[in-house]
């Protein structure tokens, strides 16, 4: 069989079977050899009922969420190609022409863009059409360096075993983040093509929340792109520090004492943070690499013989090291004057990146120890699991 034409449905039952009548006009029209999948949800208003008498294949799929009823039935799915698109009549399933020329000459995923389509009146809300989708498809271009111009339009085509293989796991409307996220990591080539979209047909409001499933989405690019969420931070926030603790030490430090060492204090807390958040970049890459959620990148390959417990622990602890003898160095210094008054400005200079330094070596050894026990359940659990 060639072709699956895919549509997850919870209580469409207004919509469900002209969509699915549709998408079998199509396959008769075209003469491509298919079937129509409806991955029900729960329905609880006859929905599956009225797929079926349209001609419709449909499987129940007990956990909720459209990411759920997605997966399910990408996995049941006979044909070598599957499109998606909602039952409620937003998608015109009669015209798939563009979606299946594209994946029979090659093209392992096949995105519409309802931009360049068409979007009729009255079929996407104001939000959604002027804010909601060009910010979302903005960051998902930048986060994962792909040219999709509509990253979240609902009709898309795809290899069925292409998709399979990325290991999708999101159950909510953070599904198609995921799907275009995964793909883009993996190297999957990713075209697209113009979409109209229409009104839905429903008498009731949408599954769709516009804040909590925008809000999810964009969870959902940060976690799975920590570049942008701890990496350029770290390293801006870093950068920063080290240069604000150099600058402001003699004999370059200018302005009144009191300035340079209030001044040091905010590069000193700088520096701490950007060494936490790069700790936190490899880390969630990491997971999300041992997870099978993402594929491991290059440099972290090339990084990994020096990412072992033991090395993590010796750097932690000789930054420790380093920031505590500086201060007994300090102490020292001080007993050689007679332990007299401290003169605030000229201690603290020299102070404060020695507290830095002992702050950065104990997170770094905690943070060790963290992904040491991650790892350790990670292994156990999978052990489990394999027994």
């Amino acid at each position: 069989m060639e072709l699956t034409i895919l549509m997850p449905c919870l209580n469409e039952a207004r919509t469900v079977g002209a969509c699915v009548r549709e998408a079998l006009g199509y396959l008769e029209r075209s003469g491509v050899t298919g079937e129509v999948l409806v991955a029900d949800n729960g329905s609880t208003d006859g929905s599956r009922e009225l797929a079926a008498a349209a001609g419709a294949r449909v499987v129940s799929v007990p956990e909720r969420g459209y990411g759920a009823a997605l997966l399910a039935g990408t996995r049941e799915a006979r044909g070598t190609y599957v499109i998606m698109g909602d039952a409620d009549c937003s998608y015109d399933f009669g015209n798939l022409d563009a979606f299946v020329e594209r994946l029979r000459a090659g093209a392992r995923m096949v995105m519409g863009n309802r931009f360049r389509g068409g979007i009729e009146p009255g079929a996407m809300p104001f939000l959604h059409r002027y804010l909601g989708n060009p910010v979302l498809s903005f960051i998902g271009r930048l986060f994962f360096r792909t040219p999709i111009g509509d990253f979240h339009c609902g009709m898309r085509g795809y290899h069925r075993d292409s998709v399979v293989a990325l290991g999708l796991v999101s159950t909510g409307m953070e599904y198609a983040s995921e799907m275009v996220a995964k793909a883009a990591l993996a190297g999957v080539p990713i075209e697209e093509v113009p979409t109209r979209l229409r009104p839905d047909g429903r008498d009731r409001p949408p599954h769709l929340r516009t804040w909590r499933d925008g809000w999810r989405h964009l969870r959902f690019l940060l976690l799975f792109c920590p570049r942008w969420l701890f990496l350029y931070p770290g390293i801006a926030l870093l950068a920063g520090g080290l240069l604000g603790l150099t600058a402001l030490q003699p004999p370059w430090g200018g302005g009144s004492q009191d300035l340079r060492i209030h001044s040091m204090l905010y590069m000193a807390g700088a520096t701490i943070l950007g060494v936490q958040l790069l700790q936190l970049a490899v880390l969630t890459k990491w997971v999300g690499v041992m997870s099978g959620i993402v594929p491991p990148p290059a440099w972290l390959r090339r990084a990994t013989p020096f990412l072992s417990l033991e090395a993590g622990l010796l750097l932690g602890i000789g930054l420790f090291l380093l920031g505590l003898l500086w201060s007994v160095a300090l102490v020292q210094r001080w007993g050689v004057s007679g332990f007299g008054p401290l003169s605030p400005t000229e201690g603290m200079r020299a102070a404060i990146p020695a507290v830095a330094l002992m702050i950065i070596g104990m997170q770094a050894a905690a943070g060790t120890l963290f992904a040491g026990a991650i790892e350790l359940a990670w292994r156990t659990g999978r052990q489990k699991r394999d027994v």
